[in-house]
């Protein structure tokens, strides 16, 4: 292969992961809306990025699920109902009821500090002293993904970390917004970081559980069908 060969590969790679980050974080932030299409043009106008590396990256995230393609209508942003996040959640809190026993024996006194931290900088968001919501960064600001990283199975981590978190991403903010949740949900972290302190599995999975149960709770009784779509 040639030098030019090579760097035009390389080129051709470093766009496809440009137009991936951009596409997948305005999905996950909200800008491209559950349900909206996706059009190639637009959006290489938007990203400054030609149609090619675009339409790879919309491939890779429908292979996430985060993209699903109707038939006659091209590709749009996932959308889902509130059943169908019901269902996702109810899945949610059994896999990572596990992640967090497995954690509880592998997470180092490091990172123990390191939850703590995060709760405290959590707790000082604008967000979270006004009560708007419980927003958080994705990857490693993320609370969840911290103790899923510490789980030691690399099967329980693609199972939730692959698909599951980035659909359950869309709808987090909406999840985060009930009034009175940020602050309950923020001391339910709390309780299981104090589990995983004191490397009590069963407590861990136990407060993970209901941490979980009650998301799922404010879902079913705060938001209708019809509102959910909105």
């Amino acid at each position: 292969m040639s030098g030019s060969d090579g760097s035009e590969r390389l080129v051709a790679q470093n766009l496809s992961g440009l137009a991936l980050e951009r596409l997948e974080r305005a999905i996950l932030e909200g800008e491209l809306g559950p349900g909206e299409r996706l059009s190639e043009s637009g959006l290489a106008r938007r990203f400054g990025i030609s149609r090619g590396p675009l339409r790879e990256a919309i491939g890779q995230l429908e292979g996430r699920k985060l993209v699903t393609r109707v038939s006659n209508q091209g590709a749009r942003v996932v959308s889902l109902s509130k059943d169908d996040l019901m269902d996702l959640l109810q899945v949610r809190e059994s896999l990572e009821g596990m992640a967090c026993r497995l954690a509880c024996g592998n997470m180092t006194e490091a990172g123990l500090a390191r939850l703590d931290d995060m709760l405290s900088a959590h707790e000082k968001t604008d967000a979270m002293q006004t009560g708007r919501g419980y927003f958080q960064s994705a990857g490693d600001g993320d609370f969840h993904q911290v103790i899923l990283a510490a789980c030691g199975n690399a099967r329980l981590t693609g199972m939730l970390g692959d698909e599951l978190y980035s659909l359950l991403r869309l709808y987090r903010h909406r999840l985060s917004m009930r009034p009175g949740r940020p602050a309950e949900a923020l001391e339910e972290h709390r309780q299981i970081v104090a589990a995983l302190r004191a490397r009590d599995p069963d407590a861990a999975e136990a407060a993970m559980r209901a941490h979980l149960r009650n998301s799922r709770s404010a879902l079913d009784t705060w938001v209708t069908d019809e509102e959910f779509r909105q």
